[in-house]
């Protein structure tokens, strides 16, 4: 049997009840599981410090002296026991708060320890709380170069398995190794990437033997963890491209071309012209397309997911299009309706509150062809929903779905119809490859003619008598506004400003004017209620929660004010931003913090202040949070774990690590070569049985 295979359990130092730990708290359930589980930092344990050269700075240190008394102070369960120690040049405390007696017993007077710990300062004081003490003999005792350090959870250290337990651990488990392990990678891949063998990564990434092999071997290390994820994205790529036929759309008729004529509400920007290039080049391939649209807030992704099911239309396939949310698909049916209007389009709109009988009449025009274009929400994927022949799927603000409820829509047509993803929220490249590495990308990077771009200030939340007057005038001139707070109800962690609190805050402070409220918990015939206050202008402010993040579209809403903007990512304060200035008029966003800010926080106030653009917003939103956080990203998550990559600061490696995959793929697309069995053996380790993710768009 591999040794890799070795259940945790059989590891000398973990037994039966630490190898549940492990399996629950961090998913270490073998001894491969347990070598991939990387340190997340290094400590040289080679530098002795003295007493008087302890800062703030430093995380650990390493002092060598001896213990001069012992004191305890409290009683019961407060009881802890004080060690004075010094080296000569000052004095530390070691404090314990557990396993007093034994500390007692176990350490002797005037004889000399190496101390290892964690320094903070008490009431004046240096002290390190439980700290590592082994004892000094003479040169030969003195530890050496890197030791590494684990991350651990509340659950594991209060079964005492913190970072040195597991680093002992980790030991014991190279200790049963008799041999090299097997390359998990094939012979061609490390020639070409230069890596060092993965025996030699795994035992220097654990147990550092210099600076520059551990260099090498976290390079190894990352590069196989990118590799393995775009080899698979490739793969999937280039085997749905060669096996799936896609349904042809060859003609342009008169749907699409008495739209254009008459109905275009403005000339399409050189960006939309392109876009449907791309995508007619695609549909009439006889390949099946899958497309990603990125475009900026208000740069017209509607109107090109229009012209292209109008061309759908004119080869006789139906369309359709998911949202996310009620009132994004509300809103997308009432465009639709009316720049179709004239023209023999039929348009529905199937939602969790369309009636019964409504329902039923969807479905049978859905079987007998006569709605061509349906919109709606989750709705659309229940499977009573049946096309007659379903050629064009568009999906707005991808990252609101899970792959599941994609590949339902794949599967309502004999052939699976043609894809295109549309996201307001810009990708960053490196997370466009990762997430969406199988579709093409299209981007609409221009807004359509006179647009001004929103203007941007922040505010300091002592001083609002200015900002008050400011929409006053503006509400005057006949814009709206809306001011937008980060939760629903008082949450006793965050001091927060809460939406009932701020609604009754904003009818007192503008009493001549209509304010009106809206969040997620409303009922959705009272959120269609408040939206038609706020769009026929009934109701001038609205008081919200960020439910009107996506796709609201309100063109005479002018001023944008988001309370206790601190509290936002960048991308979700760009979303909120890209809900005024779609229309004509001069638009501002007013952001608004208390004046203590962390820099994390300025910093990002700062790029929303400077720019406009999403994609400089996007990836500055990247370096700021990490992908797993990254707004878009999270609620259907990454499909993958890293466990040492990090797509930011590693962004150089997983481009090579691309090249090489799509290098390999073109040599070998199916990995029959015997020398790539190994590749085809970790990608089917890897992949477990998750769904075929990388097929549906």
């Amino acid at each position: 049997m591999n040794i890799l295979q070795t259940e945790i359990k059989f590891i000398p130092g973990v037994g039966p009840k630490r190898a549940e730990i492990l399996q629950k708290e961090i998913d270490v359930f073998t001894l491969g599981d347990l070598l991939r589980w990387y340190p997340y930092r290094y400590i040289d344990r080679s530098r002795m410090y003295y007493v008087h050269e302890i800062d703030q700075s430093q995380a650990y240190i390493q002092l060598k002296g001896k213990i001069t008394a012992f004191e305890t102070f409290g009683e019961g369960r407060k009881r802890r026991l004080v060690a004075h120690f010094t080296d000569g040049t000052g004095f530390v405390d070691l404090v314990w708060f557990q396993g007093v007696r034994f500390i007692e017993n176990k350490y002797k007077f005037n004889q000399e320890y190496i101390v290892f710990g964690k320094p903070s300062l008490f009431n004046g004081k240096w002290n390190i709380p439980h700290p590592e003490i082994d004892p000094y003999m003479g040169e030969s005792d003195r530890p050496e170069g890197l030791m590494a350090m684990y991350n651990t959870t509340e659950k594991m250290k209060s079964h005492y398995l913190n970072s040195k337990a597991m680093q002992k651990i980790l030991e014991s488990a190279f200790g049963m190794i008799k041999e090299r392990l097997p390359e998990s990678l094939s012979p061609d891949v490390v020639k070409e990437a230069r890596l060092m063998p993965f025996h030699d990564a795994v035992e220097n990434i654990h147990f550092p033997k210099s600076t520059a092999l551990l260099k090498d071997a976290e390079f190894r290390l990352k590069f196989e963890e990118l590799f393995y994820i775009q080899l698979n994205i490739v793969r999937y790529a280039s085997d749905r491209k060669s096996k799936l036929r896609g349904v042809l759309f060859p003609k342009v008729g008169r749907y699409l071309n008495s739209f254009y004529k008459k109905k275009l509400p403005f000339p399409l920007t050189d960006a939309q012209k392109r876009v449907i290039k791309e995508i007619r080049k695609d549909t009439a391939s006889g390949k099946q397309m899958n497309r990603l649209l990125q475009g900026d807030v208000g740069s017209g992704k509607t109107l090109v997911a229009i012209m292209c099911m109008l061309i759908a239309l004119d080869n006789d396939f139906q369309s359709c299009l998911m949202a996310p949310t009620e009132i994004l698909a509300a809103q997308h049916f009432e465009t639709f309706t009316q720049m179709l209007s004239g023209m023999d389009v039929e348009v529905a709109l199937l939602t969790g509150s369309t009636k019964k009988k409504e329902r039923e009449e969807i479905h049978a025009g859905l079987l007998s062809g006569r709605i061509n274009i349906l919109i709606g929400t989750h709705a659309l994927i229940e499977d009573v929903v049946q096309f007659r022949n379903l050629g064009f799927v568009v999906i707005d603000e991808q990252h609101r779905f899970g792959v599941m409820q994609r590949a339902k829509l794949w599967e309502k047509s004999k052939h699976p119809p043609h894809m295109l993803v549309m996201t307001a929220t810009p990708i960053p490249r490196t997370l466009a490859m990762t997430v969406y590495g199988d579709l093409d990308v299209s981007v609409i990077d221009e807004l359509p003619p006179g647009r001004k771009p929103v203007q941007t200030v922040h505010r300091y939340d002592k001083r609002r008598g200015a900002l008050y007057q400011f929409i006053r005038d503006q509400i005057r001139a006949g814009r709206q506004a809306y001011m937008v707070y980060p939760l629903i109800e008082e949450s006793e962690t965050l001091d927060l400003k809460n939406l009932e609190e701020g609604y009754e805050h904003v009818k007192a402070a503008f009493p001549e004017f209509t304010v009106c409220k809206m969040h997620g918990r409303m009922k959705p015939a009272e959120k269609e209620e408040v939206m038609r206050q706020f769009v026929t202008g009934e109701a001038q402010i609205m008081v919200s929660t960020t439910v009107i993040e996506v796709g609201v579209n309100v063109p005479n809403a002018s001023v944008m004010v988001i309370e206790s903007a601190q509290r936002f990512g960048l991308s979700q304060l760009h979303q909120l931003r890209g809900r005024v200035g779609r229309g004509a008029d001069q638009s501002w966003c007013v952001l608004i913090t208390p004046y203590e800010l962390s820099a994390d926080t300025r910093k990002r106030i700062e790029i929303m202040t400077e720019s406009n653009d999403g994609f400089v917003i996007a990836e500055a939103d990247l370096k700021l949070r990490g992908p797993g956080d990254l707004e878009g990203t999270q609620q259907s998550g990454i499909p993958f774990n890293l466990r040492i990559a990090d797509l930011v600061r590693d962004n150089a490696i997983l481009f090579r690590a691309r090249e090489i995959a799509e290098q390999l793929i073109e040599k070998d697309p199916r990995l029959e070569e015997p020398e790539h069995l190994v590749l085809k053996q970790q990608l089917s380790r890897l992949s477990g049985n998750r769904y075929d993710w990388s097929r549906i768009g």
